[in-house]
């Protein structure tokens, strides 16, 4: 048996909600985390900067004698999947397709949502791995940057991120979408305020 930490990053406190998902998946398992607080929210940094980032991330990690890393956050696994692979000998997972292939198997009408950072909905990387495994899907994107600050400072409830999901998701309210796809892990804390928005 391999006893070696899990490797786990994301640009913030987000990332929590995948290390809370893979310890009630994997409760025999250590899962070494790195939040990247000093340099949050990533959804407004260059590719070249994201790659940057996340490989020192990921070179920490390494050292920690992690035997994977699993990236939790959204750009990055947009943004810098190929290039942290291409780097690192160890393998490495991100978050993308495991969203898709769940998204797929309960829309009912086959229209989805994707909302998430700038970096990831501008990257299109959502909208390419749906239409990879069922090309007729129709997909609205929505970039929604205020979620990342807010989640950070704990602002998860109240009229504040209630106003701005009402903002931003006006288009996706109006549609006859049946799936919603968090495409950021600090959105999950926001589940309940998008929840009654849409």
């Amino acid at each position: 048996m391999d006893d070696r930490p899990i490797g786990v990053f994301d640009s913030g406190v987000g990332g929590l909600t995948v290390v809370n998902a893979l310890s009630i998946a994997l409760p025999n398992e250590s899962i070494c985390y790195v939040g990247d607080t000093a340099r949050v929210p990533y959804g407004n940094k260059s590719t070249q900067r994201i790659q940057q980032y996340s490989h020192e991330i990921a070179e920490w990690l390494m050292k920690k004698n992690c035997k994977m890393i699993v990236v939790a956050c959204n750009t990055v696994s947009s943004l810098a999947m190929d290039y942290l692979q291409s780097h690192f000998p160890l393998p490495v997972i991100g978050v993308i397709q495991p969203g898709v292939n769940y998204a797929i198997q309960i829309t009912k009408n086959n229209k989805l949502g994707v909302i998430g950072t700038q970096a990831t909905i501008q990257s299109n990387a959502y909208v390419k791995a749906l239409h990879a495994i069922m090309p007729n899907i129709n997909v609205i994107s929505k970039a929604c940057p205020l979620f990342v600050p807010l989640v950070e400072e704990g602002l998860v409830e109240g009229e504040i991120p209630l106003s701005i999901a009402d903002f931003y998701l006006k288009d996706i309210q109006s549609s006859d979408i049946d799936t919603v796809i968090l495409g950021c892990t600090h959105y999950p804390l926001l589940k309940r305020i998008i929840g009654a928005v849409l």
